[in-house]
């Protein structure tokens, strides 16, 4: 068993990120209850998520070679964990990330179904 205490905080907080780049998740609080989506990235040391079309926020940009005209631009804006679900493929239910042990694998299950994810 490795001994929490004497690793950096950074691989701490890694043995316990349980979402996933890839993974598909529902919005379970704020502004965009309800809405699902595939996760693009995961920042570690926030703790936090970037959704594609979810957390939408308006920045205005100024004239430039990429954006002659400029404008209002809408950005996604990272997640925290605690306002998202991982959705289990096998039953399609929001659900909690549990651990297996299985011949020296890890392997993610899903609380509801058992299932791996």
């Amino acid at each position: 068993m490795l001994d929490l205490v004497k690793l950096p905080v950074l691989l701490r907080k890694c043995i316990n990120m349980k979402i996933r780049k890839g993974d598909k998740i529902k919005v379970i609080a704020g502004k965009d209850k309800g809405r699902e989506g595939i996760v693009e990235k995961v920042y570690i040391r926030q703790e936090t998520v970037l959704v594609p079309g979810t957390n939408l926020y308006k920045k205005h940009v100024r004239k430039s070679e990429q954006m002659p005209k400029g404008g209002v631009v809408e950005v996604p804006r990272p997640l925290s964990m605690g306002k998202v679900m991982v959705i289990c493929p096998k039953c399609k239910k929001p659900t909690r990330v549990g651990y297996m042990r299985e011949k020296g694998s890890k392997s993610r299950i899903c609380k509801k179904c058992k299932s791996t994810i």
